[in-house]
């Protein structure tokens, strides 16, 4: 029996010949997504701005959207923040957070159900979720810290294992993805919360694997291929590790793709910002991770140690017990 292969062993596609079209295209993206999310701004959960978070499922028809909203206003909790969730006919509430203590919260959230299934008797509630201000303004910028930390320490660590343009093109790599995700949660306005933040470490840690599979064999190549020119060397190496890239992709994109259909709704933003992010680390495997090499100028002096004058136009030849060369 034949074994399946998705990607040809002999495959010499020339990847490099796009590197302009796929960087102008991945620049416009990321300065597209840094736009939408300084105009629209992200769907921050209760995780990051305190409050109060229920979700509530419609037996039967959901009413409108702006008739949930004017009954809930009705409670007086403030203005309620209102937004679909998973499916057609459910909703998540936010509502802010009550001055006073805990009993002050959860006078809030009782009155928050209350008001809703008297509004509407075929909602079901689940539980309410309530986050403080101070706890939440903690959890933002200890999202933040280890996200930056993580981005850093990849890049610190491709420089020392390979040389610093590498690093570069490691740290390029990761800011374009990120920034990308970051544009998905401000167009889409899923909930951003530490679900999503887990998303994107985990992005970063998918990123970060194939990254060192390509440029290690990359390096292996400038070892072994010491004449041949930059840009064959790079596709070369590309196509050398093709079949792995595609293979690993497709198994993340049929876990990812059962768990958006069939998984839980409270993860649903976490499984789309991983398809988003192995679909684009996929691209930039290929088409983003080797140009910049090609602009910092890699060659094969980049791992070979500088020799003296003496030696460096002489080529080094072995000979046999009696003198002759061989």
């Amino acid at each position: 029996m034949r074994l399946l292969k998705l990607v040809p062993d002999d495959t010499n596609i020339d990847f490099l010949r796009w590197r302009k079209v796929a960087s102008t295209m991945s620049f416009l993206l990321v300065v597209l997504s840094i736009a939408l999310v300084a105009v629209r701004g992200l769907n921050l959960g209760v995780d990051f701005v305190g409050g109060q978070s229920v979700r509530v499922d419609f037996v039967g028809t959901m009413p409108p959207i702006e008739e949930i909203r004017s009954e809930v206003d009705k409670i007086g909790l403030g203005e309620p923040t209102i937004q679909q969730f998973g499916s057609d006919s459910a909703v998540s509430i936010r509502t802010g957070l009550p001055e006073g203590d805990k009993e002050s919260a959860d006078r809030a959230g009782e009155q928050l159900v209350a008001g809703i299934h008297k509004a509407f008797p075929n909602a079901k509630t689940g539980a309410v979720e309530t986050v403080s201000g101070k706890v939440s303004d903690e959890l933002l910028r200890t999202g933040a810290i280890s996200l930056a930390l993580a981005v850093l320490g990849i890049s610190i660590y491709i420089w020392l294992r390979f040389e610093w343009q590498f690093g570069v093109g490691a740290l390029g790599r990761l800011f374009h993805e990120v920034s990308l995700t970051f544009g998905f949660f401000a167009v889409t306005q899923l909930q951003f919360d530490l679900n999503s933040v887990a998303a994107l470490l985990t992005i970063v840690g998918y990123s970060l694997n194939d990254t060192i599979v390509v440029y290690d064999r990359i390096r292996e190549n400038l070892k072994k291929y010491r004449k041949m020119e930059i840009i064959p060397l790079l596709n070369l190496s590309i196509n050398e590790t093709l079949s792995r890239t595609v293979m690993t992709s497709v198994a993340m994109f049929l876990a990812l793709g059962v768990l958006l259909v069939f998984g839980p709704d409270v993860i649903f933003g976490f499984t789309a910002a991983m398809l988003l992010g192995v679909f684009v680390g996929t691209y930039s495997s290929v088409l983003m991770s080797t140009p910049v090499l090609v602009w910092l100028k890699v060659g094969p002096h980049s791992f070979v140690p500088r020799t003296s004058a003496a030696t460096s136009g002489a080529e080094r030849v072995a000979r046999s017990d009696d003198g002759a060369v061989v």
